[in-house]
């Protein structure tokens, strides 16, 4: 994984090579049993931009997360906005997934954006959800894609 501290500062930008086709990551972005499997387990997601759809994070205290696709273009880019409702910083985040051919697999690039770095919680926040990435998330996708 790669984190390129010359970007911006406030979004999460982590790359990652795996040794899989462009079109089975793709899967493992979109079908919601693969996306269980590493992530959560979205309702009502389907690859279309304009689609709304939502993940529910067990035992967790701020539970539901309200989504919507704002780009999908096949083996190439997904984007979709991600809030939590009830939390006391309604205003979404932006996930981005590009995926990108690299010799006898994929390059995968995950950009995070919608933190406030001005606001304590928000950075601490960021911070952690990039540990989270890298640490926990992208592991498991890449033990997914393995299998």
């Amino acid at each position: 994984m790669i984190a390129d501290p010359q970007l911006n500062p406030a979004a999460i930008e982590l790359g990652i090579f795996f040794p899989h086709p462009l079109d089975t990551v793709w899967r493992a972005l979109t079908e919601p049993d693969l996306l269980g499997q590493w992530l959560l387990r979205p309702t009502g997601f389907s690859a279309t931009a304009g689609t709304r759809f939502g993940f529910t994070i067990p035992d967790a205290s701020v539970d539901e997360v309200e989504c919507e696709v704002l780009i999908a273009r096949h083996c190439d880019r997904l984007t979709y906005s991600w809030t939590y409702p009830q939390s006391t910083y309604p205003t979404p985040w932006i996930i981005d997934w590009t995926l990108r051919p690299q010799g006898l697999g994929t390059r995968l690039l995950l950009t995070q954006t919608g933190f406030d770095l001005e606001d304590r919680q928000q950075k601490m926040a960021r911070n952690a959800m990039e540990r989270t990435w890298k640490r926990r998330l992208l592991p498991r996708l890449g033990e997914v894609l393995d299998h």
